[in-house]
């Protein structure tokens, strides 16, 4: 997305000090009159970093995604959440990063109307649809801790409710880019992929509503989901010391079935963590990016027109970089994970309950747990 200024309703235009190279600005930030020519080096920066982003996101989620496809009849209800966001980051790669990249070492958007339209649309979209489905995978963690008697389809499927909202939610949401945005001359001989604001108002609530809805609200779903999962497994593990230091005390061996109160499977503490990992790395690279867009919007400054806000837009695509990795940390070693693993795992989750805690009274073949 290049930086340029808002376009006005009347036809005039903001005049304002425009930034020389802003990547993945969420609206446009120089004036098309008088454009100002580019730094170089700055712009060869980019096209390295982005080249480098494009290149980890695309072959770790293939791989990941690749992995898991060839296991989709015996992938638990986990390991069909990360396919699926692995799948979302691809778009992310392709329709974002790549874009992006190409437009840098054009300088200028290349293409018809509809070209500019759907891409604008994908960019958005693979934003939506990875967020939203890191939420959706996060509270199923936090209703398998907290709400362990709750059952599931025990059928293991490709789609399922919350994967459909996901995927429902980011195509409906990204469908506004495909009005604001449009193929615009904004100088003679000069046409880029332009989106037209209402000032002064218009590009602040914008960027504002995305914010809101791409990382306020799913930032907060995943931290409370996250502490409360914590303070259950805390909890639990208290109890059970509590548990075997009485049973120690007493001189007495501790009951099959009081050892087994309150006891969370390994299987689900490494989903668990995996999910702390992943809402921590999600936070960390779209914090930057967020923040600076607001501020660029909301308080326009010399310090929203450097290098340094130029760099902080490319931290927010290396979570669709680094989530393939952290996937594929967790399920073993990372060349063995197409199948022992998996295996091990999914025969784990065989059960429809998605929890262990409070499972005293079930038999022992039912307290596998569906990570």
């Amino acid at each position: 997305m290049k930086n340029f200024s808002f376009p006005m309703q009347d036809n005039t235009h903001q005049t304002e000090s425009p930034p020389p190279h802003r990547f993945l600005s969420l609206t446009n930030r120089s004036d098309p009159i008088g454009r100002p020519e580019r730094d170089e080096q700055l712009a060869q920066v980019e096209i390295a970093v982005l080249g480098v982003i494009f290149l980890t996101a695309s072959v770790g989620n293939f791989i990941l995604i690749l992995v898991l496809w060839r296991r989709r009849k015996k992938l638990s209800r986990m390991y069909v959440f990360m396919l699926h966001l692995s799948i979302a980051d691809l778009v992310v790669a392709f329709f974002q990063v790549l874009p992006q990249l190409i437009w840098d070492i054009t300088d200028v958007f290349i293409g018809p109307d509809f070209l500019c339209r759907i891409i604008k649309y994908l960019q958005l979209l693979g934003m939506f649809a990875s967020t939203y489905m890191i939420v959706v995978m996060t509270v199923d963690r936090y209703q398998a801790v907290c709400y362990p008697m709750v059952t599931f389809q025990k059928k293991r499927a490709l789609w399922n409710i919350p994967i459909c909202s996901s995927w429902s939610i980011a195509l409906i949401l990204s469908l506004p880019q495909v009005f604001i945005f449009s193929k615009t001359e904004i100088s003679p001989g000069v046409f880029e992929c332009w989106g037209e604001f209402i000032q002064p108002w218009g590009p602040r609530a914008y960027v504002t509503w995305i914010f809101v809805v791409i990382f306020f609200i799913p930032s907060a779903i995943l931290i409370t989901c996250q502490v409360k999962i914590c303070k259950i497994i805390r909890r639990n593990i208290n109890v059970k010391k509590q548990n075997e230091c009485e049973a120690t005390n007493q001189n007495q061996v501790l009951p099959s079935r009081a050892s087994s109160v309150n006891c969370i499977s390994k299987a689900m503490i490494k989903t668990v963590k995996m999910t702390v990992v992943t809402v921590v790395a999600y936070v960390l690279c779209w914090s930057p990016f967020f923040i600076a867009q607001l501020w660029s919007v909301w308080f326009p400054s010399i310090l929203t027109e450097g290098s340094a806000f130029t760099i902080i837009m490319l931290l927010g695509n290396l979570n669709s970089c680094a989530n393939p990795w952290i996937y594929m940390y967790f399920c073993g070693q990372i060349p063995h994970c197409t199948s022992k693993q998996l295996e091990n795992t999914s025969a784990q989750e065989e059960s429809v309950f998605t929890g262990s805690i409070h499972l005293a009274d079930r038999d022992p073949e039912e307290n596998s747990t569906s990570a």
